[in-house]
């Protein structure tokens, strides 16, 4: 992509004359562009200029700009979209840990899953932990269940492996209970449990019950990155994002992500012009009864909108007190909050309201956001809320219609994820057909004129996979095939690809600049490996890009457009799986690994049944033993 001639062979452009002044920088030509513009919906082709869109049009329309130094790239009759943009994603965590983690997303059987880890099970070395934290579940596995501590004690039986399920459990092997120090003596945390056998030893198995804490502070025993690490990590994390077609996301901050420490990364990258995906970050207090102290600290030393186009901070959030968060562990009850948490709630809202501060809130079921709600309302009444500033709830799976008539009212946006993807039917199984039928009700969302954007959660329980949450929004099935929503709360594609772009600027105020493809915006877009609009509903979670451009540099390339992209440093540490396996596994290259895996499953259940262990059924999608 340097030097005088066009980066690919475009027959019947020829360079204008010279007039530096007019030429683009970038054109992408002989694509079908979808642009998200209402005014203007399609193009054949777009130019950008000094980061910015300067034109859409024909072919030959944009012909005379381009000179001796445009880079035009023929998408070879390709669909094109506005670069996504993942409402709630753990990035700049993700990053800081994507080198040592063994992703099973994508993965669809367990057999294969078992292999890739009996294999890092040799390349890693003493000292280390094998990590398969999020991005999976047991319904996307032929076997349709989990692996056994049986299993993961063969597969590796002297290296620590620690395997995160949702946020329901993790399985660990005999060298992960040793090395993070579990004994018969140790005891069950708050709101977690330590699985036992008869002998009272642990035996592997960790359960939220309901909280996820357990499993986050079993993992962050394992051994970290060094800081030149940390930048390789999270450079290739971004690269695998843009994989897909992501240009920007808003970071969810989230548990053990602390400020500025853990953000230091992010911000030697964006000073040195290195990142390729623009972030919106947010600010979380991470110590309970620290919380008014941390955010009180924030606005007396930090502001919304600090920062630039690549990395600026968005607000507070996801937790603004601990007390006011619940937990999403569909196998369990809905936690019953403490009473009275809404004091300090509502002086963390007063505090940041009154300096200038936006928020975000997770919440998951509609008893919590009710109580929250009552607080805003409150401060309302007196004329503070939301005075400008831009505030929205996070999941909202269970929320009521009062409460979206409620949130309307208040000027309140809302962030959906995927998250139902993997764990529908752990709620199917809990709360029935009729309550997953609306978890979350989108099209209701909607149908009020509320703010709705979308994303993933990732990286602890579903995957970063935009596609996948696409196919989500538009079949309502989960990544096993499970329906769960009927015709009357899926959206059309093109609105669900609105919520990851368009919807996702309007939560950090950029939808002058991102969201859409038209003049003046940012040059951030994708070439997709196939049309979103057109494929079958069941090959859109297979859809990546080919070519991704952030600012009108191409940060990602394949296929015909292989080394078209920016260099990144090689994978370090050597051993990491990101090395040997990459991260998303594509389905395409796992065929014949399936149908093995689905033929051994079958005759090993049949074997089940002439036993008499299990009836004679259609298998469960979970075995019963880890059904949490």
């Amino acid at each position: 992509m340097t030097g005088p001639s066009t980066s690919m062979p475009v027959a019947g452009l020829v360079p204008a004359p010279r007039r530096e002044h007019a030429h683009a920088d970038l054109l992408v030509r002989n694509a079908k562009v979808f642009t998200g513009d209402p005014d203007r919906p399609e193009a054949r082709a777009v130019a950008v200029r000094d980061g910015r869109i300067t034109a859409l049009g024909d072919d030959h329309d944009l012909g005379h700009l381009v000179g001796p130094g445009t880079k035009v790239v023929d998408a070879l009759g390709r669909r094109v979209v506005p670069g996504l943009n993942d409402s709630h994603l753990h990035v700049i965590r993700g990053g800081l840990n994507y080198v040592l983690e063994l992703r099973w997303d994508g993965v669809r059987s367990l057999r294969h899953a078992l292999a890739m880890l009996r294999e890092q099970a040799g390349r890693t070395p003493k000292g280390q932990w094998i990590r398969v934290v999020g991005g999976w579940t047991a319904e996307q596995f032929a076997e349709r269940r989990m692996p056994t501590v049986a299993e993961l004690n063969a597969a590796a039986p002297d290296t620590p492996v620690f395997v995160l399920h949702l946020y329901q459990s993790a399985l660990m092997n005999r060298a992960a209970v040793k090395a993070a120090g579990f004994t018969r003596e140790t005891p069950d945390p708050r709101g977690g449990q330590i699985v036992r056998g008869r002998d009272g030893e642990p035996n592997g198995v960790l359960l939220a019950a309901p909280s996820a804490l357990i499993l986050y502070s079993t993992l962050a025993k394992a051994p970290a990155l060094d800081e030149a690490d940390k930048r390789t990590s999270t450079r290739h994390f971004l690269r695998e994002l843009n994989r897909f077609g992501l240009t920007s996301a808003v970071d969810a901050a989230g548990g053990f992500q602390n400020f500025p420490d853990n953000y230091a990364t992010v911000v030697d990258l964006a000073r040195s012009g290195e990142l390729t995906l623009r972030i919106a970050y947010h600010l979380f207090p991470q110590t309970a009864g620290q919380e008014l102290a941390d955010l009180k600290r924030w606005t007396e030393t930090v502001k919304p909108g600090d920062g630039d186009e690549c990395l600026r901070l968005n607000g507070a959030g996801e937790n603004l007190t601990w007390a006011a968060a619940d937990f999403e562990n569909f196998s369990e009850p809905r936690p019953e909050l403490a009473a009275g948490y809404e004091t300090e709630f509502e002086q963390a809202v007063r505090l940041l309201l009154e300096n200038g501060w936006g928020f975000r809130l997770h919440a998951t079921y509609d008893e919590t956001i009710r109580r929250d709600l009552a607080v805003f309302e409150k401060l309302a009444a007196e004329g503070l809320f939301p005075g400008g500033n831009r505030w929205l709830f996070d999941h909202a799976e269970t929320v009521s219609a009062g409460s979206l008539d409620r949130i309307a009212a208040l000027g309140g946006a809302v962030s959906v994820q995927n998250r139902m993807s993997f764990q529908g039917t752990a709620f199917l199984g809990r709360y029935g057909a009729e309550a997953a039928a609306h978890t979350p009700p989108v099209r209701a969302m909607l149908d009020r004129g509320l703010t709705v954007a979308a994303g993933t959660d990732a990286t602890r329980v579903s995957s970063y996979n935009p596609w996948v949450a696409l196919h989500w929004l538009v079949t309502g099935r989960t990544v096993g095939g499970t329906r769960l929503h009927p015709a009357g709360n899926l959206i059309d594609r093109e609105t669900a690809l609105g919520l990851y772009t368009r919807g996702g600027a309007l939560l950090t105020g950029e939808q002058d600049v991102k969201g859409t493809l038209r003049e003046g915006a940012y040059g951030d877009l994708a070439i997709l490996s196939d049309d979103y609009l057109t494929v079958p509903e069941d090959v859109i979670p297979d859809i990546e890009s080919v070519l991704t451009v952030v600012g009108g540099r191409v940060v990602y390339a394949t296929a015909e457009y292989e080394g078209l992209d920016e260099a990144v440093p090689p994978v370090s540490p050597e051993w990491s799986p990101v090395a040997r396996f990459g991260g998303y596994q594509s389905g395409a290259h796992q065929a014949s690994a399936v149908a093995e895996a689905v033929a051994e499953s079958e005759r090993h259940r049949r074997w089940r049944v002439a036993r008499g262990s299990v009836p004679e059924t259609t298998p469960s999608f979970v075995d019963p033993c880890f059904d949490h």
